[in-house]
């Protein structure tokens, strides 16, 4: 880790989707002063490049966007420019990254893993969506397992189930998003605090 001072810091928040990384990295963002940058964000705009309408809510689970998922598996330079754009952000520090593949391929920064089961995050993604929890289920296990299939090829690390470059893992099935928010803000500040 080599987070020296807000003024430096470079924190990933990863977690499979529907865990709330998004959530709690804006609102660390916004309490540190750093910039926001997410690779769902990035992917986005370039679906809406090729064609694709990414602008409703629940578009990941549709069948347009297993559509997109299904060609970045076919290839793979969609996520190398997403993780270029990230990396170069991150040099440049002051940054929150919102981000599947950075925990793996930056050196330092503060690296932090939200796990949420499978069920709680179907369950999440139904309610902010507005999709059922079946629907919600169905399309989050073929995306888990796609996901995986993409970074495994990409980089050789398994997503959900290599912990290796993490410096916090938290739980967070039980967990309200501003009880997620004030957890890692705590270790946050503990971290500054020691290495001023």
């Amino acid at each position: 880790m080599s987070v020296h001072s807000s003024a430096r810091m470079v924190v990933c928040l990863s977690g499979m989707a529907g865990c709330g990384k998004s959530t709690v990295a804006k609102k660390i963002a916004e309490k540190y002063n750093l910039r926001y940058f997410s690779g769902g964000d990035a992917l986005k705009a370039i679906a809406l490049e090729m064609g694709y309408t990414p602008l409703d809510r629940g578009w990941w689970e549709s069948e347009e966007g297993m559509r997109f998922l299904s060609e970045r598996m076919q290839d793979p330079t969609f996520d190398k420019k997403v993780d270029e754009k990230l990396l170069t952000w991150a040099k440049e520090r002051n940054v929150v990254l919102d981000s599947w593949t950075m925990p793996w391929l930056l050196k330092d920064g503060f690296k932090i893993w939200l796990v949420a089961s499978t069920e709680e995050r179907a369950r999440r993604i139904a309610n902010r969506d507005g999709i059922t929890f079946e629907h919600a289920l169905s399309a989050q296990k073929k995306k888990d397992a796609r996901t995986k299939t993409i970074y495994k090829k990409l980089y050789g690390f398994t997503l959900g189930e290599d912990f290796s470059p993490f410096d916090v893992v938290l739980d967070v099935n039980c967990l309200t998003p501003e009880e997620v928010f004030q957890t890692i803000s705590q270790v946050i500040d503990n971290f500054l605090k020691a290495n001023e």
